[in-house]
């Protein structure tokens, strides 16, 4: 009896690490790359904050700079970002590709430390929202709703579905939400197949 009762509970472990490992995979997918200027460009022809307030920026999404040797990016506190300076740089990055994380939420300013750069437009102002907790919260002494019913079953397996359309004019998804929506699914699956494995042990 106790054996059997072990293999429950690793069988049960097995499920909970395979939930917990969608449930971080899925969240690192969630978070967005945003191309700065909306294709990576990191130039003195971007007209980079304009672009800024039409992103959404959350807590752990990212920003990618692309830029030949004659451009850095300098994050820089907000005195430096209004006066072009590279002075009191927080950090500094050189190399031509740079993927900047978005930890805190807040305000972060971006320029190119090269003089004169700055002043010619290679400055970047960005907000980013605090991360949001997904728990649900409950109001003391009330009952949980119920589930929703289960739609009816197909009756025959040779029925088609309707075709379902976009409206016109809607835009393209981005290749970001394209890869965390493929992150998802993938680490779904992966998550499903370690727990189904475990389960046959």
């Amino acid at each position: 009896m106790a054996i059997s009762r072990l293999m429950v509970t690793k069988k049960q472990q097995a499920a909970l690490l395979a939930v917990v490992a969608v449930a971080a995979l899925a969240q690192v997918a969630a978070a967005a790359v945003h191309p700065v200027g909306g294709n990576g460009a990191w130039d003195t022809t971007g007209n980079y904050n304009a672009w800024s307030v039409s992103q959404k920026f959350s807590q752990g999404d990212s920003i990618l700079f692309t830029y030949p040797s004659s451009h850095d990016v300098v994050e820089v506190p907000k005195a430096s970002y209004d006066a072009c300076s590279p002075a009191n740089a927080l950090a500094s990055y050189t190399g031509g590709s740079t993927t900047v994380k978005l930890d805190a939420p807040g305000k972060h300013y971006f320029i190119c430390g090269v003089p004169g750069h700055c002043a010619a437009g290679m400055k970047l102002e960005v907000t980013v929202a605090a991360a949001t907790a997904t728990k649900p919260r409950h109001k003391k002494g009330a009952a949980p709703a119920a589930a929703p019913a289960m739609p009816p079953a197909v009756s025959s397996p040779t029925e088609e579905m309707p075709a379902v359309t976009s409206p016109t004019g809607s835009p393209a998804p981005s290749s970001a939400s394209a890869a965390s929506t493929i992150a998802i699914n993938v680490a779904a699956t992966l998550a499903a197949g370690m727990a189904l494995a475990f389960l046959a042990m």
